[in-house]
């Protein structure tokens, strides 16, 4: 009987300074799927070095780029990874002795993820174990979630992999800031479409209380600075959903 064939599916734009240790950790797979959203740095000069299977696609959202690039998957198993993730060579082997020299019963398998930011790995605060579905069985997966924080669900029994999957989240503060900027837009625009009013008092509540979640009662203080920055960042992530919410109430055209 033929061993279980294994694909990668990865999205990607610009992530030139990402994609190659990305795939570096992926090169023994039987087939990886990139789908660009049309680059303008070297990132699909680096996917051709790995792959024939580059795809140039627009963006049409998370969600939906995601499940595109699952469908072109030809495996049996499927390996779903960001750009700026890498396997650890642990989480390959689990993945060899489960899938290619095992008999799986599960659907889907969940690894941590590890986050490394400011020159450290984070352990705390929220960000570690960052449980995520990312090995699937073709045909019983699909994406979902809304944007910009999409979502692997799988129809049927899941497992653990004791493999972290390693994340190499953000560059550096600004580039944190940035993508809080983008991101705080898009859950704003998704709260306004689905008919969510601006509420005050959530507005006034909820940073704070983001903020003591990740770094005192999940003991983001141990990771220090970069603990602190984490949390007080993503209490500002929660401020800036609200804010922009009541700036499109204010700016829309009344008619949704």
């Amino acid at each position: 009987m033929n061993a279980p064939r294994i694909s990668a599916a990865i999205i990607t734009f610009n992530e030139e300074k990402n994609i190659k240790s990305c795939l570096e950790s992926i090169q023994w797979l039987d087939e990886i799927i990139v789908v660009d959203s049309f680059s303008t740095d070297r990132t699909v000069e680096i996917c051709r070095q790995y792959t024939d299977r580059v795809l140039q696609r627009r963006w049409p959202g998370h969600v939906r780029q995601k499940q595109f690039a699952l469908e072109q998957a030809t495996g049996d198993w499927i390996l779903c990874l960001d750009a700026d993730e890498q396997l650890s060579p642990e989480a390959a082997q689990e993945i060899r002795e489960k899938i290619l020299q095992g008999a799986p019963a599960a659907d889907g398998y969940i690894f941590p993820r590890q986050s490394y930011y400011l020159g450290r790995w984070i352990c705390h605060g929220g960000w570690y174990p960052d449980s995520k579905l990312r090995l699937v069985r073709r045909g019983r997966a699909r994406w979902g979630g809304d944007d910009p924080h999409d979502k692997l669900i799988v129809t049927g029994k899941t497992e653990n992999i004791t493999g972290r999957i390693l994340h190499y989240v953000y560059r550096d503060i600004s580039h944190q800031l940035k993508t809080v900027d983008s991101f705080s837009t898009i859950s704003a625009r998704q709260w306004y479409d689905k008919g969510a009013g601006f509420n005050l008092f959530m507005m006034l509540v909820r940073p704070p209380i983001r903020f003591l979640e990740m770094y005192v009662w999940k003991k983001g203080l141990l990771d220090g600075m970069p603990g602190f920055i984490i949390a007080v960042v993503s209490s500002y992530y929660v401020f800036l959903k609200y804010a922009k919410l009541w700036e499109r109430e204010k700016t829309a055209p009344e008619e949704r």
